[in-house]
């Protein structure tokens, strides 16, 4: 059974079905829509984190996270230098990989530079699709998209790094760009952006 009904009467999937974290995570946060600069980096920069991981180990580390990396304010993270990377290296709250921790602080870079186009937020959500999946069970969510190997190659091209296509999906999930809530979860349509028989409910901001 992909979907389970909890003990408050609300439809779930199985991986948000258990775990308060996870639970209260899907319930409040995932697939609303984040179009902010410092809330999208914060989101690029975990999702980048979790790959090779759970997505509850990051989680859990968030807090530190949010600590080791100044909020995820792009301004601060940029500024970072040899020192803050040794420092990282050292922070037992977060995930501590070297290729990881320079793609965060180059891309916090990239992000600030991107603000000459428009800025990251602009950028990301130009690659949100016309309609979006109807999965019934998680078999059917895709883990690529036309528009996520698209949002890939646009930010490559601008210097970001560890945003290969199955992050970006990853990513315009969390962020509400696209609805992949199974058919039957008491958050599918409920974004605001896109309603529940994947039709825009908006047009975007």
């Amino acid at each position: 059974m992909h979907l389970i009904v909890g003990e408050d009467g609300l439809a779930r999937p199985s991986w948000a079905a258990t775990d308060p974290l996870l639970r209260d995570y899907y319930d409040r946060e995932w697939g609303m829509p984040v179009r902010d600069e410092t809330g999208l980096f914060e989101r690029l920069s975990l999702e980048a984190f979790q790959s090779g991981l759970s997505w509850a180990t990051i989680l859990r580390k968030r807090p530190a996270f949010r600590t080791a990396f100044a909020g995820f304010e792009p301004d601060a993270v940029a500024a970072f230098g040899d020192e803050d990377v040794a420092r990282l290296l050292g922070d037992s709250g977060i995930v501590r990989n070297r290729r990881k921790i320079e793609a965060t602080i180059g891309n916090a870079r990239a992000t600030v530079a991107l603000r000459e186009e428009g800025g990251l937020p602009a950028l990301v959500w130009s690659f949100q699709p016309g309609e979006t999946p109807a999965p019934q069970t998680l078999a059917d969510v895709p883990t690529q998209s036309d528009e996520s190997r698209a949002l890939s190659r646009a930010l490559k091209a601008r210097g970001f790094a560890h945003v290969g296509p199955t992050t970006m999906h990853a990513l315009m999930e969390a962020v509400g760009i696209v609805d992949t809530h199974l058919v039957g979860s008491h958050r599918r349509g409920s974004s605001g952006v896109w309603a529940a028989d994947g039709r825009l409910a908006c047009a975007g901001s």
